[in-house]
């Protein structure tokens, strides 16, 4: 009986770690979780937005940054690894999300006159086109998005996730980690 109860206070000790742990998992405030949710929600909307010119939110933004790029240069479409700069990614996660756009006839890669390494994307006529498409239904989810965070909330988004995205940001977030050091 007495090796019973022993469990038994075992058992209840352990559990009442167990709680203890969910109230402090539950109090924790985890912002990469947050945003990751956040990032996870928008996206799903703005995937049904495109969904009709199909295309993924991520494609539509792709397309549209080399869109951006390639206008801001003169014309010069933009290399994989400016893409990848911008989009603050991998290079190798640029040629992934690629693909299905090059094989779609949206984006062809073209070599660098100078570089033969290097590889630029442009957009084709019908990229162009599908980019031109893409924006009206943009248009419409991202003005409902405001309507629903209000201007003020929406720009304010908009400010910290630019913010976080920042090469200034990273350089403040490594000075905090050399201080605690």
């Amino acid at each position: 009986m007495r090796k019973k109860l022993g469990e038994t206070k075992v058992g209840r000790s352990r559990a009442k770690t167990k709680a203890e742990e969910l109230e402090f998992f539950e109090e924790l405030a985890c912002t990469n979780t947050a945003l990751r949710r956040a990032a996870r929600r928008m996206g799903n909307l703005y995937d049904e937005a495109f969904a009709a010119v199909g295309l993924k939110a991520t494609q539509a933004g792709l397309l549209a940054e080399i869109e951006r790029l390639t206008t801001s240069n003169e014309g010069v479409p933009p290399t994989l690894q400016d893409l990848a700069t911008k989009l603050a990614i991998q290079i190798s996660a640029v040629t992934h999300a690629l693909r299905p756009l090059i094989r779609g006839g949206l984006v062809e890669l073209q070599p660098d006159e100078q570089d033969r390494r290097a590889k630029h994307a442009a957009l084709t006529r019908l990229g162009a086109a599908r980019v031109r498409a893409a924006f009206v239904h943009w248009t419409a989810v991202n003005q409902r998005v405001e309507d629903v965070l209000g201007p003020e909330s929406a720009a304010t988004l908009r400010a910290l996730a630019d913010y976080v995205s920042s090469d200034e940001f990273l350089a403040a977030f490594e000075d905090t980690s050399a201080e605690n050091a």
